[in-house]
């Protein structure tokens, strides 16, 4: 399934989703050390915090985001991550860091970072891209930056 994404009018916003941006923005300047303390001083509990976290950013912020790391469980056969590789490629999609942990029962956990400043398409179409590789059990993205 693609992730779609909305351009959302901040005073529509639940009261929490909006609390989550300043606290991050709070943790982004330094103005605050910890999630306890950020979330403390705009009056948000930590679980809405951890809840919303990686699902809202401002605007101006995700135009500068050109870093983003994805998950993936893939099948230990040859070729697999050379066919993600060539996928992500395929986008102009530039691989900073690839880290793979050992295949335990036939699946192996691939982390990728992707400069992503060149990528023309939606992002959404590279990571469906992605997800219908044969082999590639599990696409996520978790994190960015």
């Amino acid at each position: 399934m693609s992730e779609r994404y909305y351009l959302v009018r901040e005073d529509i916003l639940p009261e929490a989703v909006v609390k989550t941006v300043k606290a991050k923005q709070l943790l982004a300047t330094g103005e605050v050390k910890t999630v306890h303390e950020a979330a403390e001083r705009v009056e948000l509990s930590r679980s809405a915090f951890y809840k919303y976290k990686d699902g809202i950013f401002p605007l101006n912020q995700l135009e500068r985001e050109r870093i983003v790391t994805i998950s993936m469980d893939l099948e230990h056969r040859s070729g697999i991550l050379s066919k993600v590789l060539g996928a992500v490629a395929s986008f102009e999609g530039n691989v900073l860091t690839i880290n793979q942990t050992i295949p335990l029962q036939g699946m192996a956990n691939v982390v990728i970072s992707v400069e992503t400043s060149l990528i023309a398409e939606p992002f959404g179409e590279m990571l469906d891209s992605l997800r219908d590789i044969p082999g590639v059990k599990r696409v996520a993205v978790i994190g960015q930056g």
